[in-house]
């Protein structure tokens, strides 16, 4: 009995900072079948996910789902914390040589106490190791309280500095495709410049977003349950609307050359599938047609009345599908997975930007101000 605590307290302990290793330290993916992290966040995502349909209210379930990622981030320290514990207190237990003041007999749960002190490096006394294979492990424990206490220290300031470089151009999108934004709306808004520079320097911009996106979100998967501060935005919606406006140039728009689109395109691409695989996304064959042929037809005009010419040909139609289904399926399956509304092709109402809202605007209007400026008169 004891040499098998002993057997499992080290195998809870090696498992919990194995996990939390390839989780915090290793800077990239882990594609073994089972780990710690994996089975947290599968068995607590989808009970959040559930309760939140019970939330009729668009918005506050949009919000509800915001908490998610957080709280799920010091519930998973929460949960290496309680295993180091546990086992430690396993080892303890498998070892023996413990004297308890007031010579009370020594059981798993006083055990587990002990070990959690030591753990916090407390040190109240009343639970004292006398063999040397029991100080010893109390040591390494100790050690380890303090090893933990440093992680969280440097992990959780991470997170939030790569969550806040995530959204910075996420911000950014929003007066220039619109909120939510669609491809036709960013194309209509830049695409018609003279200098197609400005156009180049935006898909700059995304080519090394994308490839910062990638990076960050396979070092600390929790990322991709970070969601962005509006409602109308996300990183995956972003993500997908790069590649959509991308295709449609590299599939053929007269006067913009596709050349800095195709190297944000396979940037952008990259992220997609990568990332599919980090939150476990499924492909489904029968998967959501986001563009229909009246949609596209749409999209042609929407664009002609602003001088940009999409093609018509059929070389070019079949051009677009074929550059759709390299990540529409990927984009698909993580927006199933994370609750995320893709970003449409084209914007069919006509909503306030972001930027242009504001909380007094209605009061202003209620106070029947006419002459005040309306932001619509100057843009």
């Amino acid at each position: 009995m004891t040499a098998l605590a002993i057997l499992a307290g080290f195998v809870i302990i090696l498992a919990v900072l194995l996990d939390a290793f390839e989780t915090v330290v290793l800077p990239r993916r882990v594609q073994r079948s089972f780990r710690l992290t994996s089975w947290f966040y599968r068995h607590t995502w989808v009970p959040w996910v559930k309760l939140s349909q019970a939330i009729g209210n668009p918005g506050r379930r949009e919000a509800f789902l915001s908490y998610f990622g957080p709280l799920s981030l010091i519930l998973l320290l929460v949960v290496w914390a309680v295993g180091l514990i546990f086992g430690f207190a396993l080892v303890q237990y498998g070892l023996g040589g413990h004297l308890h003041l007031g010579n009370q007999p020594i059981r798993f749960g006083a055990l587990l106490y002990h070990s959690g002190e030591t753990f916090f490096t407390l040190g109240y006394g009343d639970i004292v190791p006398i063999s040397w294979p029991a100080r010893l492990l109390a040591v390494c424990e100790a050690g380890m309280g303090f090893a933990f206490l440093g992680v969280v220290i440097g992990y959780l300031p991470t997170v939030y500095s790569s969550f806040s470089d995530r959204e910075l151009e996420i911000s950014l999108l929003d007066s220039r495709a619109g909120s939510p934004p669609s491809a036709s709306e960013l194309l209509n808004r830049l695409g018609c410049c003279p200098d197609q520079s400005v156009l180049d320097r935006v898909f700059r911009d995304w080519e090394r977003w994308a490839a910062e996106v990638l990076e960050s979100h396979l070092s600390y998967p929790v990322l991709s349950f970070f969601r962005s501060q509006h409602s109308n935005q996300s990183w995956l919606g972003t993500l997908t609307l790069m590649l959509d406006v991308t295709s449609l140039v590299i599939a053929g728009i007269e006067s913009l050359h596709p050349d800095q689109a195709r190297l944000t395109f396979a940037m952008a691409r990259h992220a997609a599938v990568d990332l599919a695989q980090v939150v476990n996304a499924r492909y489904d064959p029968n998967g959501h047609t986001r563009l229909s042929s009246e949609d596209l037809e749409q999209l042609r005009n929407a664009l002609a009345a602003n001088g940009l010419k999409l093609r018509r040909d059929e070389t070019a139609t079949q051009k677009l599908s074929n550059l759709r289904s390299l990540y529409e399926p990927y984009v698909e399956g993580m927006a199933r997975n994370l609750i995320i509304t893709l970003p449409p092709w084209i914007r069919t109402q006509r909503k306030k930007d972001n930027w242009q809202g504001g909380p007094w605007d209605k009061a202003i209007q209620r106070k029947g101000l006419e002459d005040a400026p309306r932001i619509d008169e100057h843009f």
